[in-house]
Parts: C-alpha cells; structure tokens; sequence
C-alpha cells in the first residue's frame, strides 16, 4: 500500500480532520487523524493492518509471539494485527492512569511482543505501553503505528515500524501560530488531560 493510498484511505472515512486540535500529547495542530474513523470498517482494517503486518523486519515478524496495544486507540488496530499476523492479541489499559494488563490478559515470562498503535506523535504513550508489557514480563521485540506522525523523532529502544508517516506540525502550547490560536482548539483523542 503506498502512502497516497493509505492517505485515501483516511480521506474517503472522513478520518483525517482539519481545524485547531489540542493532541493528548498537550500538542497543538492544524490535523488530527482519527483512527477510529478509518478503523470502523471492518474490510479497511484488515486491509490497513495486512499493510502494516507486510513491512515489518522479516526477523521481528517472523519471532512474534503476542501483540500488545495501549488501549483505547490501539485496540481496534491491534487486533486487527493479531489477526493479520495469526497471533492474540491483547491490550494494556490505565484504570488508575497507569498501563496495565486487566480482563484476564497475562503474558508468558520472556513472551516476544510486537506493541502496536494507531497514531504515534511524541511515542509517549507507547513508552508507556512499553513499560507496562515489561512489567509484566513481556519482551517488546517492535513497535509499529498506522501513522508516525512524530517527523521521525519518536524511539523505543527496538525496531518501529509505521505504515505511514505525516509530518503535521504539532505545536507546543506557548507556540501556537496566532491563526491556528484564533480557532477554539477541539479535543477529539480519548485520553484526558488534567
């Protein structure tokens, strides 16, 4: 899948917004992709994740034993990715603000896990993910997105993999463009922020 139609992809599901958007990295942009959108279809999820699956490293792929995501955005991805890859696919979750496994899930000591997101900007939440799949005894061997949206400045300590990058500048609070500050900022992500 080359990047103009994943692009289309997110154009066609009326995923990819334009406006004032506060990030739930406390980032502000002209763009926010809303996965959700583009991941409600069923068919276009499969057909997103087989993309994605396909330009992992031969060798992360071929030593996956699990996939792992951060919940809310990146489960309907990583399942989709367990699913494209023949393995479960489970997800962290932060009942108390902090990742943890929940519902069950558990991983074998030493598990080789793939941790996979939706939209990647500063990779503060899949450090967090990371984290949480280590403190489980989980072995995060990669690290993919949909979309890195980070301009390539986003690391994990192991191979990371995105299908696609778009580098929408993002802003710091205090450096927003005044046309952009004009404009209320929306919060469309589904994490809070104090």
């Amino acid at each position: 899948m080359t990047d103009d139609e994943v692009l289309e992809e997110f154009r066609s599901s009326e995923a990819l917004l334009e406006g004032h958007f506060l990030l739930s990295s406390g980032r502000h942009s002209g763009h926010y992709l809303q996965c959700a959108r583009v991941l409600m279809n069923p068919a276009r999820a499969a057909r997103l994740a087989e993309a994605l699956a396909a330009k992992l490293p031969a060798g992360v792929r071929a030593a996956i034993d699990v996939v792992v995501s951060p919940a809310m955005g990146g489960v309907i991805i990583g399942h989709e990715m367990g699913r494209a890859l023949g393995k479960d696919a489970l997800f962290v979750e932060r009942p108390t603000g902090t990742f943890e496994l929940r519902r069950g899930f558990a991983l074998e000591p030493g598990a080789r896990v793939l941790m996979v997101e939706d939209v990647v900007t500063t990779g503060l939440s899949s450090r967090e993910a990371i984290a949480a799949i280590e403190a489980a005894g989980g072995q995060v061997i990669g690290a993919c997105a949909l979309v890195d949206r980070s301009n390539g400045s986003a690391t994990f300590g192991v191979p990371f993999t995105a299908l696609v990058a778009f580098d929408f500048p993002t802003y710091a609070p205090d450096e927003v463009p005044p046309a952009l500050a004009a404009t209320p900022a929306i919060k469309p992500g589904s994490r809070a922020k104090p």
